[in-house]
């Protein structure tokens, strides 16, 4: 990489931290109503549905009436399991609706079943998994509780990818990108998934997008978020790239062995601040 592109990927990290404390303050008012020991809400549980015919999933919706904004959660590679159930209950706590499709139909996978997990994933066609976005698009569209301008995604490690890929593929149904620890976007050549990049797909974005990682994630290489950045600047697009110290891959869970509490509470406040700050009718003075 030029000694250029790499001032260029820097400066705009630079900037992202200080867009992403901004959007911190503005989360933490988000939140509050879940976060107040003395007044915590109901909890909010969706339910399993059919998307369409032959594509299974889980929708949710916050409570009361009116025109919500929603988000399509992508699942990890491990399937959509309980608790990537309860990031869709979460986000409907916070006030928005989610929908996640479930690309495997029914299949998924422990924690401890890595080899299990990636032989599946492996299994996946990109323009397969699109298809099925599309129709979770189509789906939230054509429901009245549901503002069809107001539509976010958002995804977690395979997923990660996938919300990357889809704020291109469908830029102009999508307002606002979340990527956590997506792996894949920009892989080394030859990678033993076979995967190739996806920075090519970068003109196309439309919404902004957040990119989330841990500096000890072992799966991703330092020098890709490097890679990501500069390919986002290069093209002018809005973007957000936070690194969390100490953090490993899969941080946000806490089924899992890197779950990182004090990382995932903040990331999940720079999470719905996002989303509120792009996805909710902005109040008039």
């Amino acid at each position: 990489m030029k000694r250029r592109d790499i001032l260029l990927g820097a400066s705009s990290i630079a900037t992202a931290a200080i867009v992403a404390n901004a959007q911190l303050s503005t989360a933490k008012e988000a939140d509050a109503k879940t976060t107040n020991p003395v007044a915590k809400p109901a909890a909010i549980v969706g339910k399993n549905i059919q998307i369409t015919q032959d594509l299974p999933g889980y929708y949710v919706t916050p409570t009361g009436t009116g025109k919500f904004p929603a988000i399509i959660v992508l699942m990890e590679a491990f399937g959509l399991n309980k608790w990537c159930k309860s990031i869709c209950d979460r986000l409907a706590q916070s006030g928005f609706a989610a929908i996640s499709p479930d690309f495997y139909r029914g299949t998924t996978y422990a924690y401890t079943d890595v080899p299990g997990a990636i032989a599946k994933l492996k299994s996946l066609n990109d323009d397969a998994v699109m298809s099925d976005v599309g129709k979770s698009l189509d789906f939230l569209a054509g429901k009245p509780e549901i503002n069809a301008n107001g539509i976010g995604v958002i995804g977690f490690c395979m997923g990660g990818k996938y919300a990357f890929l889809t704020n291109s593929i469908h830029a102009s149904k999508i307002k606002a990108a979340i990527s956590f620890y997506g792996g894949g976007i920009d892989p080394a050549p030859n990678n033993p998934l076979g995967q190739k990049s996806l920075l090519d797909r970068v003109p196309a974005m439309q919404a902004p997008i957040m990119l989330m990682y841990g500096s000890e994630d072992q799966m991703i290489a330092a020098d890709e978020h490097g890679r990501i950045a500069t390919a986002l600047s290069k093209a002018k697009k809005r973007y957000i790239l936070n690194l969390f110290p100490n953090a490993g891959h899969g941080f946000m869970s806490d089924r899992r062995e890197n779950f990182s509490p004090e990382t995932a509470a903040e990331a999940w406040m720079m999470t719905t601040g996002f989303f509120s700050s792009n996805l909710k009718p902005k109040k008039r003075k």
